[in-house]
């Protein structure tokens, strides 16, 4: 189903905020826009040490996102203890499991009456909306996931993540699960404001309980399907957008996981010159990959496409398209032309635009690898 676009004139959609009760405790949530049944819901989950403001207020505060939420509701959803200035939790609350998180999904579902969403998650969030999606696969259109790592904390994790000592004070465990070493050094002014966030609006108990339920994850335990293989193999039923900074401490875990999904259904953004938080460092070209990603699901006018495109092509770069059943070759101006079926089943290295994804995710099912 493709949405009309509106006129430009200023939206100013209604902002519902609710503590939903749910069997793990309760959780804050922000409701943007009304709900319809005929268009899903955007629903995000932020990482350990953030929540919706610090994790996604740049993402959905940028100018292109408009063209977005004017047609689609966003639900952020935080974990319990994980809002700007919560109290303690409870001596006796027992901190949900990362498969426990997932299924608070589901009270949200029925509070704000939503039928369908794209998930939209960091880290945690992203394990956790994965986690939701296989066990719920029916109520997930699509997934967004950025820094996912689908395997339980193993050692050489733990070395990767420079979380090796507990005693260290809890900004800095964060910090070191949120960026890498060389952009610590490097990006210093974003990672002395994220250390601020941290230490001044978040409640330092809840924020530990968090951090160590992640690091006691299980794995997802999906599994790629292969042709003549296990038919019933747990993988992701819907459309996924895997994103990552090319500096970031989760790349290898976003490759694995990439490796480990329908490649039908699996895109995998590689962002270049950009670290552990790539919709905060380069939130347009995040937007613009969203948008394309939605698009090809249905959703979203060619008249908007056009309008985000004469803003973005002067910053938007080429990025590297790697199909596992996708071949394109570009042309001038970003036109894009795919082969017949056959020549599809090869696996192609070819550079294309950003203005030509939506061309590819429309008539392609591939796994793709983009640098931007």
């Amino acid at each position: 189903m493709v949405l009309e676009e509106n006129d430009d004139s200023v939206f100013e959609p209604q902002i519902t905020e609710d503590h939903v009760e749910t069997q793990y405790g309760d959780v804050h949530c922000i409701l943007t826009g009304t709900p319809k049944a005929n268009r899903p819901v955007i629903l995000t989950f932020h990482d350990v040490g953030l929540n919706h403001k610090s994790c996604f207020e740049t993402l959905f505060n940028h100018e292109d996102m408009q063209e977005i939420v004017r047609h689609l509701p966003v639900c952020h959803v935080e974990a319990p203890g994980q809002h700007e200035e919560a109290k303690t939790l409870p001596t006796a609350y027992s901190y949900p499991t990362m498969d426990q998180l997932s299924e608070v999904l589901p009270a949200v579902f029925n509070h704000f009456e939503l039928n369908s969403v794209i998930g939209v998650g960091v880290g945690a969030g992203a394990y956790i909306l994965a986690r939701f999606a296989l066990n719920h696969p029916d109520l997930v259109d699509g997934l967004v996931l950025i820094n996912i790592n689908p395997n339980a904390e193993s050692l050489m994790d733990t070395v990767a993540n420079k979380i090796t000592d507990w005693t260290l004070p809890l900004p800095d465990k964060v910090i070191t699960h949120l960026f890498g070493k060389d952009e610590i050094q490097t990006n210093q002014d974003l990672v002395a404001t994220y250390r601020h966030y941290i230490t001044a609006t978040m409640n330092q108990s809840n924020v530990n309980q968090f951090l160590r339920s992640y690091n006691n994850r299980n794995p997802l335990e999906v599994e790629r399907p292969v042709a003549g293989g296990n038919v019933n193999v747990r993988t992701l039923m819907c459309a996924s957008l895997l994103v990552v900074g090319d500096n970031s401490p989760a790349v290898e875990a976003v490759v694995d996981c990439n490796s480990k999904l329908n490649p039908t259904k699996t895109t995998l953004l590689k962002m270049a010159d950009c670290g552990g938080l790539p919709q905060v460092d380069q939130p347009a070209k995040v937007i613009e990959a969203l948008k394309y990603f939605i698009q090809g699901m249905g959703y979203l006018s060619s008249a908007s496409m056009t309008r985000l495109r004469s803003r973005t092509t002067s910053s938007s770069s080429n990025i590297s398209f790697n199909g596992s059943r996708g071949r394109a070759h570009t042309y001038e101006h970003g036109q894009t032309h795919s082969h017949g079926t056959q020549e599809r089943r090869g696996r192609a290295h070819t550079d294309v635009s950003m203005e030509s994804i939506s061309t590819v995710s429309q008539n392609v099912s591939n796994t793709a690898e983009v640098a931007c």
